[in-house]
């Protein structure tokens, strides 16, 4: 019976990499309750999230063909851009079958944690140049709002200006407003 288990997973981790189009659930760790929705386009590369957490909601596009994520903070009213990197985020692949894992097995637990900066008061409004280089998943999530870029950093002590996003319990995105030191 293991076996056959065992067999079916892989079968269905093999089926979900290669379909055009895989859409998973996502609950909290230890209750049924949906926080969101991850879709993966694979024949576009792009990984579309939405989080619905009151205050803390949040929809995120990875675009693996383009090579950047973008986040936007319903709190913030703001969007945050970051170039993907290997050694921060994990492949298309990976996502999905941390994904098909979580939905399925329920007690999957990913401890990946990007910790991001961001410096207030650097945002820009997208231009033509800017979609040209993000793509039209990332133009239409945050056309019209403020741009911020993201740089990876080490987790934060104090997480007070902090906002979370990502994928819950597969990859989570933490947004750290840049303090700047004043000399007085």
């Amino acid at each position: 019976m293991k076996r056959l288990a065992a067999v079916l997973v892989l079968l269905e981790v093999f089926w979900a990499q290669t379909s055009a189009l895989n859409t998973f659930v996502l609950r909290e760790p230890g209750s049924n309750y949906v926080t969101g929705t991850m879709t993966i386009h694979n024949e576009e590369h792009v990984v579309d999230v939405h989080v619905r957490s009151g205050v803390y909601s949040s929809d995120t596009i990875f675009d693996y063909s383009r090579g950047y994520i973008a986040t936007r903070l319903f709190s913030r009213n703001a969007c945050f851009i970051m170039k993907i990197k290997k050694e921060y985020i994990p492949e298309l692949r990976e996502i999905g079958r941390l994904a098909f894992e979580k939905q399925t097995m329920k007690d999957v637990y990913s401890p990946n944690n990007v910790w991001t900066l961001f410096q207030t008061g650097s945002s820009v409004l997208g231009h033509l140049k800017d979609w040209i280089l993000y793509g039209k998943h990332i133009e239409k999530l945050c056309s019209g709002l403020p741009l911020y870029q993201l740089t990876a950093t080490e987790p934060q002590e104090n997480t007070d200006g902090c906002a979370s996003a990502g994928i819950p319990s597969i990859l989570g995105l933490n947004i750290c407003e840049q303090l700047i030191a004043t000399g007085s």
